[in-house]
């Protein structure tokens, strides 16, 4: 209970404020999505400048006492729905949204609440549940294959030492159930070969892809700016910080792949002259990053990226090649035990 407190009141640093703000100009007033609200940093700034109206979305139970004073203090602007973001087009039915937001970064109330698994310093439970999933990393690490191991961690988590990593947690947890964070850091570091040049945690990407897995985040990220693309007006933008290269990749083809301008054509989408298909307008190929100052007070923004694209008037046509693209990641989400 302590540790849900603590993460709670842990200061809480919305990843790129000044730059979110500024592209969605809700000074202008306007419909605003916050698909990942977490602390509601974006929500509470926008709600500051009257004429806004946000809608917020979060699987994660623990930001439910952070919406209920959002929703008190903003009766008539301020809407909060327990849904995935995959979900954001069943909640905002027409397109009249002028922003859609996505920080994809798991929020301090989440890391720092360490019985849920998700930080490589805890000592507690195997979890790693955003909320709203039906499974855990303790039931992954213990009921799968080597193999599936093996490629959920090499494929989800880009780990080049994947096999050695899955072959060592099947050798402990025949001897011992894998219950405890400590106890998969531990074969991580046995797994391992030393490499002092590397500044992460040896965990770190073993801990991305077991969540990336739980959560069906890669299935969910997909659907969620499909969707979200639904629900956008004519200017309409849509803007996503990402955290690591498997996001960045599918948000990047996403806009590139879909916009008017896009430099040459993919091999996944067939050749044509119809300008109906697309769904921005010129996508300027561009990431913006965390100032040095901001991380200086917030370092696990560091590696956060933003992009974001404008929505033409084009009506929606589904964009299935950005499955076909991806859909090694999607088939390794598909794995069960």
């Amino acid at each position: 209970m302590t540790n849900s407190l603590a993460s709670l009141e842990s200061p809480h640093f919305p990843v790129m404020l000044d730059e979110v703000i500024s592209i969605c100009s809700p000074k202008n007033g306007g419909t605003f999505v916050d698909c990942t609200f977490g602390g509601g940093g974006y929500s509470k700034t926008i709600l500051k400048y009257s004429g806004t109206k946000v809608i917020a979305l979060d699987r994660d139970k623990f930001v439910l006492n952070i919406s209920k004073i959002l929703e008190e203090k903003y009766p008539s602007r301020f809407s909060f729905h327990k849904r995935k973001f995959s979900e954001v087009d069943r909640i905002v039915s027409e397109k009249k949204v002028d922003a859609v937001i996505f920080d994809l970064g798991l929020s301090s109330i989440q890391l720092n609440n360490l019985s849920r698994g998700f930080s490589f310093h805890s000592k507690e439970n195997l979890d790693m549940s955003m909320g709203l999933s039906t499974r855990s990393a303790e039931s992954v690490v213990n009921n799968f294959s080597e193999e599936d191991l093996k490629k959920i961690i090499k494929i989800l988590g880009e780990e080049k030492e994947a096999a050695r990593i899955a072959k060592n947690i099947v050798k402990f947890r025949n001897i011992e159930k894998i219950t405890k964070v400590n106890q998969l850091v531990e074969i991580i570091n046995r797994s391992k070969k030393k490499n002092h040049k590397k500044k992460i945690n040896p965990s770190t990407q073993t801990f991305q892809a077991l969540r990336i897995f739980v959560n069906t985040e890669i299935t969910e990220l997909i659907k969620g700016i499909t969707n979200a693309t639904k629900i956008l007006k004519p200017g309409g933008k849509i803007l996503i910080i990402s955290f690591h290269s498997i996001e960045d990749k599918i948000i990047k083809f996403f806009f590139k792949n879909f916009s008017l301008n896009r430099s040459r054509p993919s091999r996944y989408i067939p050749e044509t002259n119809d300008k109906n298909i697309y769904l921005f307008t010129e996508y300027k190929n561009k990431i913006l990053k965390p100032t040095k100052l901001e991380i200086s007070k917030n370092f696990p923004s560091r590696s956060a990226k933003l992009r974001y694209a404008i929505r033409n008037k084009n009506n929606y046509i589904y964009p299935s090649e950005l499955l076909k693209k991806f859909k090694k990641y999607l088939d390794i989400e598909e794995i069960h035990a």
